[in-house]
């Protein structure tokens, strides 16, 4: 059994801010994998459902993001689980828009909500950490990730969270690198291989040919064909 948990902040003032991101996420895997109804518990919005065959707890704390540890602490006790058993999905400002890398443990770099969740549980748990870019200079975030997706930002914020609500059930199993993978190759997959050129073929004199019209570094004649042709010339 796992927890996802998406980070964000709760009501309809919020709802499409960059740092609701988390949220989305939850709501697009939500409905993709049929998973309950969403219900008040833990200080939060619960969902559950499987996902390959493994039970798995969507979590969308409503404590306002910067306190979301205590609706996680509160879900992971009562389930009985470890930090290990909780994978954070978050806004990232240092990875380009629509990059996603996952990672387990490590510093929360500044952010309100994983710098809460640390202080409740340690930094022992997963996040995929989804880019929305950076607005360039440091006293310019607070307003970028409490602003809407531009709607430009749709081309590439669509396809991420398909991708990721697609692969999800790789890290439902514990396989971070497969989901990894396999969102990277729904949100850019390989471009189709060309078919190989057909060999050129050796062009054959007609009488009165000139022999210097068939030579050249394209001239794929044998010794025995280009013999026959210069006869065939002459004549």
């Amino acid at each position: 059994m796992r927890i996802f948990c998406g980070l964000g902040n709760p009501g309809a003032k919020y709802a499409a801010n960059r740092h609701n991101i988390g949220f989305m996420a939850l709501d697009h895997l939500a409905q993709d994998h049929s998973f309950s109804p969403w219900r008040a518990r833990f200080q939060g919005l619960v969902s559950e459902g499987l996902l390959a065959g493994e039970k798995v707890v969507l979590l969308k704390p409503q404590t306002f993001m910067n306190l979301s540890g205590q609706s996680v602490g509160e879900a992971l006790r009562f389930y009985k689980l470890q930090p290990e058993d909780l994978i954070v999905f978050h806004d990232e400002l240092d990875l380009p828009p629509g990059k996603l890398r996952l990672k387990h443990g490590g510093g929360h770099a500044g952010h309100n909500g994983l710098r809460s969740i640390h202080g409740h549980i340690g930094e022992a748990y997963g996040r995929v950490r989804m880019g929305i870019g950076h607005p360039g200079h440091k006293d310019a975030v607070a307003a970028f990730v409490l602003h809407d997706f531009a709607k430009a930002d749709a081309k590439w914020l669509d396809p991420l969270l398909a991708a990721l609500s697609q692969s999800a059930a790789h890290l439902a199993k514990g396989d971070g690198g497969r989901f990894q993978t396999a969102v990277a190759l729904l949100m850019a997959p390989p471009k189709p291989q060309s078919a190989p050129k057909a060999p050129k073929t050796a062009t054959v004199a007609a009488p009165g040919t000139a022999v210097a019209d068939l030579t050249g570094p394209d001239d794929t004649r044998s010794a025995l064909q280009k013999l026959r042709d210069r006869f065939r010339a002459d004549g």
